[in-house]
């Protein structure tokens, strides 16, 4: 029951901090919500028992990328009028990504009553076999299959990073316009 509780608490955090980094425009307060999202969902797969996963979630994405997305914020000008918008210009289109997904899921969650998906056949047949997704069959997965993704991941960020820093090099190096002299009128002699 407890677990059921804890399962529903995660889940409207992590949907709560998705929304509001649609809703926020300032930099530092969508990388808080986005760190409460991915610590929710932490809790969602320590509850679900997969504990390796829920470790990986807290200490790659919340502690060293969020650490380095913080980073880059900070290089960012944080008086820039854009910031200052009330929405996001990409509200909408996230919406309607929102509702593709909820689309989807809802599909996925009622599917036909007279065709199994074949993932749900096989995940029922291995939890009945015994076998359980543990940290040999991840670290096999992971360094056989998906490790070039996870290298990609990190040189994109890098080079993100790289990118931030030389606009705000571009922006600093760039002359500032003149403030005008006021304007001062010689006393006719007339």
């Amino acid at each position: 029951m407890i677990e059921n509780l804890l399962l529903i608490l995660f889940a409207a955090a992590a949907v709560a901090g998705a929304v509001l980094m649609l809703l926020l425009r300032h930099p530092m307060r969508v990388a808080l919500a986005l760190i409460a999202s991915m610590i929710s969902l932490g809790g969602i797969y320590g509850l679900l028992g997969v504990h390796v996963i829920a470790v990986f979630q807290i200490m790659i994405y919340v502690g060293a990328v969020m650490v380095f997305m913080v980073y880059a914020i900070m290089l960012l000008d944080v008086r820039d009028p854009s910031f200052t918008e009330r929405y996001s210009r990409l509200l909408w289109p996230g919406l309607a990504a929102v509702a593709v997904l909820v689309g989807v899921l809802v599909s996925a969650v009622w599917p036909d009553k007279d065709a199994e998906p074949a993932a749900i056949a096989a995940f029922a047949a291995s939890t009945e076999s015994g076998t359980v997704f543990g940290v040999q069959a991840f670290s096999a997965a992971f360094l056989g299959q998906y490790w070039l993704y996870f290298e990609l991941t990190s040189v994109l960020l890098v080079v993100a990073v790289l990118a931030a820093v030389a606009i705000v090099k571009l922006r600093k190096s760039e002359p500032a316009a003149a403030p005008s002299a006021p304007v001062t009128r010689e006393p006719s002699h007339g």
